[in-house]
């Protein structure tokens, strides 16, 4: 039963390392899409440029996306397949705004650089939240032993004044 928990334990820590790094990546590889496509490459030739040129869980991914639109399967069902897999919500907002924007002729580099943007400003909110935790979790050491030797040392001369003068 101990080992069944560890394990469940350690792949919960291996989904959210990795979900870690596929959030961190993104940004890169929708600014990285997003030149290729303005410059007029197919969506899918883009992402093979993408593809080989960089490394990491998300490239993994659109790597097997690549694969299954070559092996001739619908460019929107691959990116569909993508963002049920992944199961963060981001990439399936990805997977879905490439599926649109080339089934409807939505302008897709417009697309990746919003996308890329708005994973900058979710990451920089979460860590503008970490920190507000992090500081209430400072001032406990300041408020607990800084503060009560302060007192003592502002108070303890005068009391000692006050014991010789009288």
């Amino acid at each position: 039963v101990c080992g069944v928990f560890l394990r469940d334990n350690r792949l919960s820590s291996q989904v959210k390392e990795r979900e870690r790094q596929v959030l961190t990546e993104f940004p890169t590889v929708a600014e990285l899409l997003a030149p290729s496509v303005a410059a007029g490459e197919s969506p899918v030739s883009a992402l093979d440029r993408v593809v080989r040129r960089s490394h990491g869980a998300l490239s993994d991914d659109l790597a097997q996306v690549l694969a299954r639109i070559r092996t001739g399967e619908p460019v929107g069902v691959a990116f569909e397949s993508l963002a049920r897999t992944t199961g963060l919500p981001i990439v399936a907002r990805f997977a879905t705004g490439i599926t649109v924007a080339m089934e409807r002729g939505t302008p897709l580099a417009d697309v990746l650089h919003a996308q890329a943007a708005d994973v900058r400003e979710s990451a920089r909110r979460d860590l503008m939240e970490a920190g507000g935790r992090k500081e209430i979790l400072m001032m406990v050491p300041v408020v607990l032993l800084v503060l009560p030797v302060t007192v003592v040392f502002a108070f303890y001369p005068g009391l000692v004044g006050l014991r010789l003068s009288s």
